[in-house]
């Protein structure tokens, strides 16, 4: 397994968690957020949505960093 498999991972993982926190937020109206009953796991819905926000702009870091390294070329082959 080399380095840039792993990079590779990491970044599909970032993708397919961005799709999922995205169809979680509920900017107006429930969203698709109500379904899984998101705001029971935190105290309150005003801290879901802090929480939903930074991993959200966590992984959007990632993956466009990520973005970058593996289309600059930059890992070894």
């Amino acid at each position: 397994m080399t380095l840039s498999n792993v990079i590779q991972g990491i970044w599909a993982f970032s993708a397919i968690g961005l799709i999922v926190l995205v169809m979680l937020h509920s900017p107006k109206g429930d969203g698709i957020g109500a379904i899984g009953g998101q705001a029971q796991l935190f105290s309150s819905t005003k801290s879901a949505e802090n929480t939903l926000n930074r991993v959200t702009w966590t992984l959007t870091v990632i993956f466009l960093g990520l973005s970058v390294v593996l289309s600059a070329g930059w890992l070894p082959k």
